[in-house]
């Protein structure tokens, strides 16, 4: 053999033993991976959505003959004479925002136009803008629920 070979066969810094305790990290460290993405996989992804049932506050907070826009919810709540009625504010389109334009609503993306009971007038819209039950809560709160669609001629009366 040669100088050099038996120099590193025989060096202390690589030993059976060094090589043997770095093997099992390895594979130590493999199975940690594989039992972490296991794991994972079993986990379910969850997305969770706002309610669709939810409060927008008292029905004094809306001022009488007006339309106030929820950004948030994407709901125009009107306040008639004859009571509270919800209208849906996403053009059925494209999902765009409506816009209030007199009496009744305009789509800025696409150019719908929609009169005040949601109907379609005229544009790419194929059909009316939502309308949503109301109701008032124990705690005299006004409740949107999206998934009960209502007819333009409901109104809640408080």
């Amino acid at each position: 053999m040669t100088a050099d070979r038996v120099t590193v066969l025989e060096s202390p810094d690589l030993t059976r033993r060094r090589l043997f305790a770095l093997g099992c990290a390895s594979i130590g460290a493999a199975t940690a991976g594989f039992l972490l993405a296991t794991f994972r996989y079993l986990v379910p992804n969850v997305v969770y959505e706002p309610s669709r049932r939810f409060d927008i506050g008292p029905p004094f907070a809306y001022v009488p003959g007006a339309a106030t826009f929820l950004p948030d919810r994407r709901l125009y709540i009107f306040n008639g004479a004859d009571g509270f009625y919800c209208i849906s504010s996403v053009c059925t389109h494209l999902g765009c925002n409506v816009k209030r334009a007199g009496p009744g609503f305009e789509c800025p993306c696409h150019g719908s136009r929609f009169d005040e009971n949601g109907q379609v007038v005229s544009g790419p819209a194929p059909q009316a803008l939502a309308w949503y039950a109301l109701s008032l809560s124990p705690r005299n709160q006004l409740i949107v629920d999206l998934d009960q669609v209502v007819s333009p001629e409901f109104r809640l009366r408080v």
